[in-house]
């Protein structure tokens, strides 16, 4: 397969750097799409089975605290590709817009230094990478096949790659599963043999027959993934470069639920992880310490022997030396704090308006701000379902639609249809406002004895000093690393386009009485129906 050689200085640079390809390990990232920790056998879930991460972990090392960057997977994917948080690298940090080529991601570098790079099923998405300027793919070049029997589309698109790999070259392969994303085939879980006792309900849910299919029909998923990655496995054994692959076993967020996904709660951002390399990390461990995917990508860079971009430095810290350690539990005492953070999610609100969060995550707590806490958490409750606009950008022509079918930052899902049907419900009522009301401007949470996080201490006396604290420590953060909405508001995240469909809804209270509180967005002017 012909290349494109790198610039003569680094060519130069590399042949500095390396006797030969040998000494530079493949670097294999299996990401899932929406799945929250503990949900993998090796944590000890009882709802899935998953051999093959149980597997990377048992030979490598299991992480108890490993929290994404966004709990909504293109911006997550885009920290964890640049290795910066994603209030740093502008429109790649919300859902659905552009990514700037200034941002260069790990696979682009290591591709410039000699790596073989590829991906398959989903990179970074949604949103337009071409928009800016840019002429790579941010995950390397897309491999697709068709798959042979019993084959999935993944595995075919990796067995494309190997096959179309130069001999001696080392490799970065990302495979993005697009399991267990939304929408499911109702009843799968149940199908394959599942039983509504396995499921693991959480405490912001109600348990009830529904909920508990639902979950399984989620579990399906994720042990739908766990069989992909076998398959991958098998070939790098096939093809003897298992010894020299690091493996990334990891979801890019939380689980598609209410109060999950598209939330900055534990369900929302902490995620299951395993990392190995036989023969170099230490197998049969199990890390409690702090980390994140910038974390991450900082240690395929010092794994790899390849510099980070010199222009963009990363926000994270190398986990090299932790897994090559023999010690389990808090491995590096310093990591004392990790950091996740939201923007616009789905166009769920007036005028796609996100719903801004910063969050701070320490061993025992979990502190949120909510910076527009007039905004619904998960979008209005009804929509236009059709509605025009004239020349002052006044609504005409407006049909409402279903009186609770506006929860788009929630997927579409039998969980959010049965929290519906049941809010008038004496008992199961209050299970929806969890999910959809308003909430306060700073939220704290004891995750060691409320992991579902459902009861808010920031307003709790006894525990003023703790928020007090985290309040300090993320607002130092922010302002160091420059968060806009820290530093001026953060109207600049509504600026950044979202290239996927938008829909529409009324005009809010807090709107009308607030003109200042609304954004001049030019692209959603430009998008009015008319």
């Amino acid at each position: 397969m012909k290349r494109v050689l790198p610039p003569l200085a680094c060519c130069l640079l590399l042949a500095c750097q390396f006797a030969s390809a040998a000494d530079r390990p493949n670097v294999m990232v299996l990401i899932s799409d929406d799945i929250s920790w503990p949900h993998a056998s090796a944590y000890g879930s009882k709802m899935v089975s998953t051999p093959t991460f149980d597997a990377i972990a048992k030979q490598g090392v299991l992480f108890n605290n490993a929290i994404c960057p966004s709990p909504g997977c293109s911006p997550s994917r885009a920290a964890f590709l640049t290795g910066r948080q994603t209030w740093m690298i502008e429109h790649a940090g919300t859902h659905a817009s552009y990514f700037a080529p200034e941002y260069e991601t790990f696979p682009i570098r290591l591709a410039d230094a000699g790596y073989f790079v590829g991906h398959t099923g989903k990179g970074w998405a949604p949103g337009d990478w071409k928009a800016l300027g840019g002429t790579r793919d941010p995950c390397g070049p897309k491999f697709k096949a068709k798959p042979t029997k019993g084959e999935s589309r993944y595995a075919a698109g990796f067995r494309t790659f190997l096959e179309q790999r130069p001999d001696g070259q080392p490799f970065c392969f990302w495979f993005g599963s697009t399991d267990a994303h939304r929408p499911y085939k109702f009843g799968s879980g149940l199908e394959k043999g599942m039983k509504l006792e396995q499921a693991e309900v959480p405490g912001y849910l109600p348990d009830a027959p529904e909920i508990r299919s639902d979950l399984l029909d989620y579990a399906f998923e994720v042990e739908r993934f766990d069989d992909d990655c076998a398959a991958m496995l098998q070939m790098i054994r096939d093809a003897g470069e298992f010894e020299n692959t690091i493996f990334i076993v990891t979801s890019d967020n939380g689980m598609p639920f209410p109060r999950a996904k598209a939330n900055c709660y534990e369900h929302g951002i902490h995620v299951p992880l395993a990392i190995s390399w036989q023969g170099h990390f230490p197998g049969g461990r199990t890390s409690d310490d702090l980390v994140g995917f910038v974390d991450i990508a900082a240690t395929i860079y010092e794994a790899s022997g390849v510099a980070p971009p010199p222009a963009k430095p990363l926000s994270g810290k190398s986990m090299l030396a932790m897994l090559k350690s023999e010690k389990s539990g808090i491995i590096e005492p310093q990591r004392t704090e990790v950091f996740s953070a939201r923007e616009r999610h789905s166009s769920s609100r007036y005028n796609s308006l996100g719903y801004p969060q910063r969050a701070i995550r320490t061993h025992q707590y979990l502190y949120i701000r909510n910076f527009r806490p007039e905004r619904l958490p998960a979008g209005p409750a009804q929509k236009f379902d059709s509605v025009t606009y004239d020349a002052a950008g006044n609504p005409v022509d407006t049909q409402l639609g279903d009186a609770h079918g506006g929860y788009h930052d929630i997927d579409a899902c039998p969980a959010l249809d049965f929290l519906i049907e049941k809010r008038d419900d004496p008992k199961l009522g209050k299970f929806l406002g969890l999910s959809v009301d308003l909430r306060p401007g700073e939220e704290l949470f004891d995750i060691q004895r409320d992991p579902d996080c459902l009861n808010n201490l920031a307003t709790d006396p006894e525990f003023e000093s703790v928020r007090k604290e985290l309040h300090q420590r993320l607002t130092q953060h922010l302002e160091t690393t420059g968060d806009a909405r820290q530093i001026d508001g953060g109207d600049i995240w509504e600026m950044y386009p979202r290239v996927s469909p938008l829909r529409w809804f009324p005009k809010p209270q807090w709107a009308k009485e607030h003109l200042d509180r609304v954004p001049i967005q030019g692209w959603v002017e430009e998008r009015r129906p008319r």
